[in-house]
């Protein structure tokens, strides 16, 4: 796998993450880790962490 294929497999994964992060929000429905039942916030930064990485991977990419 070249290093260009790799960023935009990377991009994909962290993209796909991130909205399904903001799915849970807007949907409100329960994630439980365990015996952790993970707060809506916890899904918001992840989703702020997760759409970053995917936007600096297809910035990268496009360079």
């Amino acid at each position: 796998m070249t290093q260009k294929k790799y960023i935009l497999v990377s991009g994909i994964v962290f993209g796909v993450v991130s909205l399904l992060h903001l799915l849970r929000i807007v949907i409100g429905s329960d994630l439980i880790i365990g015996s952790w039942a993970t707060p809506s916030w916890f899904s918001g930064i992840t989703f702020l962490v997760t759409g970053a990485l995917s936007l600096c991977a297809f910035k990268v990419k496009s360079d």
